[in-house]
């Protein structure tokens, strides 16, 4: 039972913060393999909320703004989808962005849903994968065991 509740725990936190799921999974002494699970149902469950949340919003409301702002945040994200596209914006969502946030931009410049989803996916997989790697790696190293301690 304690398991379980550790677990909804880290996943709710990566619901909101893609780095939760490493950092709380490793304090949690989960394996890898666990660190991703759980970090990637996080992430991808907030993604899929945001993205058919996106959709419908989109559909069923319509908000019509009457000057448009530019702000430094908006010509960031602008120019970074201009480079990158769909994929460059899933790529750095786990590092820079909140799953949320990513998810948001992708559904505002109108990707599919599908390509939201695998996009994120594969994205959230690499960097589970690298952070919880890296985590239990350092925390490996005597020096790090020893400050923890």
């Amino acid at each position: 039972m304690e398991y379980l509740f550790k677990f909804i725990a880290i996943w709710f936190a990566c619901l909101f913060k893609f780095i939760a799921g490493p950092i709380l999974g490793s304090a949690a002494n989960y394996s890898l393999l666990e660190i991703v699970l759980v970090t990637l149902a996080g992430m991808m469950s907030s993604v899929a909320m945001v993205t058919f949340l996106g959709e419908w919003f989109k559909s069923h409301w319509s908000l019509k703004v009457s000057e448009k702002k530019f702000t430094k945040k908006n010509r960031r994200i602008v120019k970074t989808w201009q480079k990158f596209g769909p994929a460059g914006v899933a790529a750095i969502t786990p590092l820079i962005l909140t799953p949320i946030g990513g998810s948001i931009i992708l559904t505002a410049f109108n990707v599919r849903r599908r390509k939201i989803m695998a996009y994120m996916l594969l994205s959230g997989f690499i960097w589970s994968l690298v952070l919880g790697g890296s985590i239990h790696w350092l925390l490996s190293i005597p020096f790090f065991d020893f400050l923890l301690r």
